[in-house]
Formats: C-alpha cells, sequence, structure tokens
C-alpha cells in the first residue's frame, strides 16, 4: 500500500501526462487510421479483397513486430539520456538505433517472401491466399523505411519534441487515401488493383513518413545525427542496446503473435468470419491506439525523471498513465457497447459480414480496460529498463491463458468467432493484472538510470 501511495498523481502530474499524451495518441491514431482507410476503401471492392488485407496486414505485422519492438529500446535510452542532460548518449542511442533497424529490416524482409506456401500449410481460404500473398510481397519496399520512420519517432517523443510527427502523420494519411484511390480503384489512367493496389498505397505512405519526418525534423535532429560517431558502431554496446531491446520484441512478438494465431482461426473458418474480425480488430485496435499514446508518453516522462534522478516524479507519472488509460479505455468500451452495429457499417455493406462483426466489437467493448492497462504497465516499466518481465508476462497471460481459452470457446465450446474473441478478452485481463502486480513490485525499488 505505501508504492501505491507514492504513485497517487498530482494534478501537475496528470496535467504534464495529458500535455504530452494528447499529441502522442493523435500520432497513434493516425498511424492506425491509415490501416482503416485500407480496409474502408477495400472493403467497397469485394469481402474477399478485405479478407486478403486482413491476412496481409497479419502476415506484415507478424513478421515485422519483433523489430517493431526491439527499436523501443530507444525509449529508456532517449529519455533517460534527455533527462539527464546527456547530449552524447541521446547522439549514441539514435545512430545506434539506425544501425540495428537496417538488420533489422534485412530479416523481415526475407521473412515477408515465403507467403503462398506459409499461408496454404496455414489453412487459409483458398481465394485469398494469392492476393494475400502479393499483398506482402509489395509491402517489402516498405520495411526499410517503416522501421528508420520509428527510429526517428521513438527518438523525437522520447525528447518530447513531437510536433513534427503530428504534421507527417497529418499529411501521410491524405497521402495515403490518394494512393489508395488510384490504386485500388483504377483512377489517373492506373489499373484497378483492388487489395493489391492497397498494398502499393502503404508501401508509398510509410516512405513519405520517413522522409517527411526526415525533413520536418532535421533541425532538431541534425546535431545528434551528424557527425556520425565511431563509438556509434561499438559492437559490445550494440548487443548490449539489443539485450535491452529484444525482450521487448519477443514481447511485441508474443502480443501480436497471438492475435495473429487468432486470425489465422478465424480464416480457417471461411472469408465472412476473417472479414468480421478484420472490422471488429480494426476498430479496438484505433481506440487502443489512444492507450498506445498514453503509454509511451508515461514511458517518456517515467524515464525522463530517472534521467534526472528523481524518484518520486517517476512514480507519480507511472500514477498518472495508469489512471488516464483507465479513464480514456472505459469511454471507448462503452461506445463499443452502445453502438456496435453502426460501428460496422463504416468498413462494409456486406450484410453477413456485418451481423457477424456486430457480435464481436461488444466483446471488444469489454475488455478496452484491461487493454489499456496492460499496455501502459508495461510501458513503465519500459521508462526504468525493465523489459524481461513484460515478456514473460505477455507468454504466460497470451499463450498459456488467452489462446487456450480461446480455442476450448471457439471449437469443443461450439462459440467459433466469438469464442476466439472471449479467449482474447481472458488473455488481455490476465496480463493486466500481472504487470500491474510487477509494477507495484518494482517501483518499491530504487529507480536507477540506465548504462549501456
Amino acid at each position: 500500500m505505501h508504492v501505491i501511495r507514492l504513485m497517487v498523481p498530482s494534478r501537475d502530474h496528470l496535467a504534464s501526462l495529458v500535455r504530452l499524451a494528447l499529441p502522442v495518441a493523435t500520432v497513434q491514431v493516425g498511424f492506425i487510421l491509415m490501416g482503416a482507410v485500407d480496409t474502408v476503401m477495400v472493403g467497397h471492392v469485394s469481402p474477399r479483397d478485405l479478407a486478403a488485407v486482413a491476412l496481409g496486414n497479419l502476415y506484415y505485422f507478424l513478421t515485422t513486430s519483433f523489430g517493431l519492438g526491439t527499436l523501443f529500446a530507444l525509449d529508456p535510452l532517449v529519455s533517460q539520456a534527455f533527462g539527464a542532460g546527456d547530449r552524447s548518449g541521446i547522439a549514441r542511442a539514435l545512430q545506434r538505433g539506425f544501425i540495428i533497424a537496417i538488420g533489422l529490416a534485412v530479416v523481415s524482409s526475407f521473412l515477408l517472401m515465403p507467403g503462398r506456401p506459409l499461408l496454404t500449410f496455414l489453412r487459409q481460404p483458398a481465394e485469398v491466399i494469392p492476393i494475400a500473398a502479393d499483398y506482402a510481397l509489395v509491402s517489402i519496399p516498405g520495411v526499410l523505411p517503416f522501421f528508420c520512420f520509428v527510429v526517428l519517432r521513438q527518438s523525437l517523443q522520447s525528447m518530447g519534441r513531437v510536433a513534427p510527427i503530428v504534421v507527417v502523420i497529418v499529411l501521410a494519411n491524405f497521402a495515403n487515401v490518394f494512393f489508395n484511390w488510384i490504386l485500388i480503384f483504377g483512377n489517373l489512367g492506373a489499373p484497378a488493383l483492388g487489395a493489391i493496389g492497397s498494398g502499393w498505397a502503404t508501401m508509398f505512405s510509410r516512405w513519405f513518413m520517413f522522409l517527411a519526418l526526415v525533413g520536418t525534423s532535421w533541425p532538431l535532429i541534425r546535431s545528434y545525427v551528424r557527425p556520425i560517431r565511431a563509438d556509434a558502431f561499438d559492437f559490445r554496446a550494440l548487443m548490449a542496446m539489443s539485450r535491452l531491446g529484444i525482450p521487448i520484441g519477443i514481447q511485441f512478438f508474443l502480443e501480436f503473435g497471438v492475435f495473429g494465431m487468432i486470425g489465422i482461426l478465424m480464416g480457417s473458418l471461411g472469408t465472412i468470419p476473417m472479414a468480421s474480425h478484420q472490422v471488429a480488430i480494426n476498430l479496438a485496435s484505433i481506440t487502443f491506439m489512444m492507450a498506445v499514446g498514453v503509454t509511451q508518453a508515461t514511458t517518456v516522462l517515467v524515464g525522463q525523471a530517472v534521467g534526472a534522478g528523481d524518484a518520486e516524479r517517476a512514480r507519480r507519472s507511472a500514477g498518472a498513465g495508469l489512471v488516464v488509460a483507465a479513464t480514456v479505455m472505459t469511454f471507448t468500451g462503452i461506445m463499443f457497447l452502445a453502438i456496435p452495429g453502426l460501428l460496422a457499417r463504416i468498413y462494409t455493406p456486406d450484410l453477413e459480414v456485418l451481423g457477424l462483426a456486430a457480435t464481436l466489437i461488444p466483446v471488444a467493448g469489454i475488455f478496452q480496460v484491461f487493454d489499456g492497462l496492460q499496455a501502459v504497465g508495461s510501458g513503465v516499466l519500459r521508462g526504468v529498463g525493465d523489459t524481461l518481465a513484460p515478456m514473460l508476462v505477455n507468454l504466460v497471460g497470451f499463450w498459456m491463458i488467452g489462446l487456450p481459452v480461446s480455442l476450448y470457446l471457439a471449437f469443443p465450446g461450439g462459440l467459433g468467432p466469438l469464442g476466439l474473441w472471449w479467449g482474447m478478452a481472458a488473455g488481455l485481463g490476465a496480463v493486466a493484472i500481472f504487470l500491474l502486480i510487477r509494477v507495484r513490485v518494482r517501483f518499491g525499488r530504487d529507480l536507477t538510470r540506465l548504462a549501456l
């Protein structure tokens, strides 16, 4: 109870969090909105194309999730260096981030190539496999700019410099709509490519995001990027940074992986369940991005406070993140419970897809608070450099509790798609509880800056 009292936030701590979380959440929502726009626009082509985009995106994010999470090692390194006023530490972390991103992009690109045999082995709908596999292939040129964008985004956020990211994500959404309009429907003389056109549009948008962020943030990052530091290539330091990031990468893979497994199981039930799942999971992803925005803001504030040697501010910033996330996700959960059919109609006019999606969306409404708390709990721990415990919690909560419950309810229990979603809810609840316990234990100890 003593630790909990230390984490009770004041009005100033809540205000500081909200000021940073609002633009960060805007970026996160804008980022996922690009995927939502893809889904909406392709959903007006056919259920097959909608299911193909769902499967192709699932394959892409499963493949890149490890790399994405590994680069989140920048969060504690840059935020703590910024809090300590260590400009050299920021430059070293940023430059090493780009080096690691290049290696991760090469590996992820190779893993995206065997789409057809892999999806066939996983018994996905035969009419969807060729389109989904080609969608993954055209996504490959966008992997490197995506990872480099993440390096810049995490570093800028960790320094509290989010304005350039907000500008870029707004422009990128307009660019994505334009590219989709041309390539999905065949406007301005281009061929109508359907789901494949959406894949090309997303790839172009990722290059746009990276190059635009370099341009808009150059005055802020120039002194950290140039000159290239010889110690940025120090092998032992790169390995130490990787050891910090790899548990986050595994954690991301475990989380994306269990949701991906649910998507694959949906695909095994048919095209309509897969398309309905895509509608519901996309809605849940949009609201989850608000929680992710709060999470990343909390990570930054906790890390900066630890770097500055202010343990009390770190604890109260952590408490502020948990309070704000629970409040926001309660509101979105009520919305999902109240108007599921109306929300589903945004995505597709198909009555079969609408009917099933409207039964899945309320389940998302129920697990919203757990989803927000587990995200912030993980981010709080990341701010102090505790990355191994969240990975283990994800393994237990999602794979040893959530997935078995999904399988039991969906197949022996006869609930089908709905059972798969109730299992996700059970997994999220378990992870949230375990992480909150870990936060209480970890923040009862000394909070000191990381050193590579």
